[in-house]
Order: C-alpha cells, then sequence, then structure tokens
C-alpha cells in the first residue's frame, strides 16, 4: 500500500499540517476552486479561446475539475545539457518517453522545448495539453552567459496544436528589459491566437547573493518578480518555493516596507509562499512553485513538502520534472501521483 502524505512528510509532518497563517488571511484570497475560469477570467480581457484553452489546461489529468494543475516540464537539455539531464535515464532522449510520462502520471499538460512537442505533435497534441517553452538558457557558447533567448515564434507553437506558451525571464539580469519587451509582446500575441500564457518568474543577479546567502529566492524578491509577472499578463506564475527572506534589505536597493516582514511574512515557509501568492493579484492569477532539481533518495519526500506548501499557502499546483523523469518510469509515475494525491486530499486545507 502506498505510503500517505503523512508518512511521507515524516518529521516535517506536524510543521507543516498544522500550521495556521496569521500573517494574510485565507480570506483575502482567490483560491483555486473548479470555478476558478468562471469566477475569475471571466472578468479579464482574455478573449473565449484563451479561456476554452486555460480551461482545457485545468480539466485534464487526475487534477481534472478540482482548480489545481500539475505540470509535467521537460526543458533542462538545452541549458543544463541533454547529458547531465538524460543520461541518468537514457529513454528521455527519446521525446515520446517525456510525452509519455507524463500521460501516464496524470499530469494537466506536459511542458517542454519546440523540438520535443513538435516532433510529437501529431502523435498526442490532442491526448494531452501543450506547452511550447518559447525561449531557454543556451550554456554552449562559451565563455557561459546566463540569457534567455527565444527558440521559435509564437505562430509556431499554435501551428502545432499548443494550449499555452511559456517563457522566462530573469529580473534583475542586464538582459531582462530586452526579455520584458519580447515576452510582452509574445504574450499579447499567444492571446490574440487564443493561447494562454505561463511565466518562469526567476531572479538572476549575482548581486543578490550577500554574505554567502543566496536571495534569489527570498520571498521579497520573488513576490514582486511575480507581481512584475502578472503585471505583464501571464495566466500562471511559475515560481521557485522561496527559501528565506529580506532580499532587499540584505542587497540594499529597490523600495520595501518593514510591513512585509513584521506583518506580512513570519520565516514559515507557508507564510512565505502566502507572500508569493499576495502578489499574484491575490491569487487571481495562480501560482504554481517549481519541483527543483533532484537530489536522490529524498526526491519523493522533497515533492510531497513542496506540494503541501504550494497548496497551504494558496497556490495551484506544482511542475515538476527532474525529480520525475531523472529515474526508472515506474518510480516517475509514482512521485508525479503523490504529489497530485497532495492536491486530491481534502483534509489538507489552507493555512
Amino acid at each position: 500500500m502506498p505510503a500517505t502524505t503523512r508518512e511521507l512528510l515524516g518529521d516535517k509532518a506536524e510543521y507543516l499540517l498544522t500550521h495556521s497563517c496569521t500573517t494574510i488571511d485565507k480570506s483575502v484570497l482567490h483560491l483555486p476552486s473548479p470555478h476558478h475560469i468562471d469566477e475569475i477570467w471571466v472578468n479579464s480581457n482574455r478573449n473565449n479561446q484563451v479561456l476554452r484553452s486555460l480551461q482545457n489546461l485545468m480539466n485534464h489529468g487526475r487534477l481534472s475539475g478540482t482548480g489545481y494543475c500539475s505540470i509535467f516540464p521537460v526543458d533542462q537539455g538545452i541549458e543544463h545539457s541533454a547529458g547531465a539531464s538524460f543520461a541518468p535515464n537514457p529513454i528521455y532522449f527519446d521525446p515520446d518517453n517525456i510525452i509519455r510520462l507524463a500521460i501516464e502520471g496524470g499530469c494537466n499538460a506536459v511542458a517542454s522545448t519546440f523540438g520535443v512537442l513538435g516532433i510529437m505533435s501529431r502523435k498526442y497534441a490532442h491526448k494531452i495539453p501543450f506547452i511550447v517553452k518559447l525561449n531557454h538558457n543556451e550554456l554552449l557558447s562559451y565563455p557561459n552567459k546566463y540569457d534567455q533567448t527565444l527558440f521559435g515564434t509564437v505562430r509556431s507553437a499554435w501551428n502545432m496544436g499548443a494550449v499555452a506558451v511559456g517563457a522566462t525571464i530573469y529580473w534583475g539580469s542586464a538582459e531582462s528589459t530586452r526579455q520584458l519587451k519580447e515576452i510582452s509582446e509574445a504574450f499579447e500575441q499567444a492571446h490574440e491566437l487564443g493561447m494562454a500564457t505561463i511565466l518562469w518568474c526567476y531572479l538572476r543577479n549575482n548581486a543578490f547573493k550577500v554574505d554567502g546567502i543566496d536571495y534569489s529566492t527570498a520571498a521579497d524578491l520573488t513576490g514582486q518578480a511575480n507581481h512584475l509577472g502578472v503585471t505583464i499578463q501571464a495566466d500562471i506564475i511559475k515560481q521557485k518555493l522561496p527559501t528565506n527572506n529580506g532580499g532587499y534589505n540584505a542587497v540594499q536597493f529597490g523600495k520595501t516596507s518593514h510591513l512585509v516582514y513584521d506583518k506580512l511574512t513570519t520565516d514559515h515557509p507557508i507564510d512565505l509562499t502566502r507572500y508569493q501568492v499576495l502578489n499574484c493579484y491575490n491569487g487571481r492569477v495562480g501560482l504554481i512553485n517549481s519541483g527543483g532539481e533532484s537530489k536522490g533518495e529524498s526526491d519523493l519526500k522533497d515533492a510531497v513538502i513542496t506540494a503541501v506548501i504550494n497548496k497551504r499557502a494558496g497556490g495551484t499546483g506544482l511542475i515538476l520534472g527532474r525529480k520525475a523523469f531523472q529515474r526508472p518510469f515506474g518510480e516517475g509515475v509514482h512521485l508525479l501521483n503523490a504529489i497530485q494525491d497532495v492536491y486530491l486530499d481534502e483534509s489538507i486545507t489552507i493555512a
């Protein structure tokens, strides 16, 4: 019999499952529900085709009709190299197996590159929603440069039957202004063609590391990145789980308020993540957190912890790839199902 969520959480169970949020009350948030499209997006400027695409995305897989989503992403072959990404499990050099894992894992959608989805589009575009990643950080050039570069067009994604496009902006980087302009224009075209938009809202600047602490995953900085993402009309925000706070004060730049730290956050991961949700227009735009890199034996526990934090904070789901595809196929399916079980478990409530 599979382990329960509480068993998988182990010594973290009480800390995460019984926490009560006293910073931002859940009553002020727009929480995930089966009626999210009807209650939120029908009031927006998104056209009917976009609404249909969003509903298609939310009504697929094991989480269909819940308001939550589980997305399977595989685009690491470009940035991390195909060898680094797929050598632990070489079957995933073949795009067919990437999409098959997303389907058998019960995911709402598969997010990947133009190449992966394009070469299998006629076989699978009608069987699982496609999310085409528009840009990538290419690291074969030497010396390495960290920049998100467009790899294709929005219309090409539309032609292969995608319901959504995804993109990354490296907020804080020297190239962020250009990326902001490129992706704003791409998202506008995607909406015109009826596709939904998902933004990977990542921070990148060496100045965000202060006294050995990396503040690129600080709640205050990632929260502002989210707010910039919803400003360019992303329909879903993908963000890394916050690991600390106080980035503005540590880096000594920009503007913030002491209330962010005194009233709106604590050091509890659920409260830090709730601040990320707050910056997504109080949850009107869904927050999905990243599953992170594979660390081996702890992956299942780590993934379930992330899912519990995201759900109890008011988030919309998880986007998890490496933890699933860098292991045998059956284990990958089991891991994806385990995080979906968190969102299906009605006893795991909003904090």
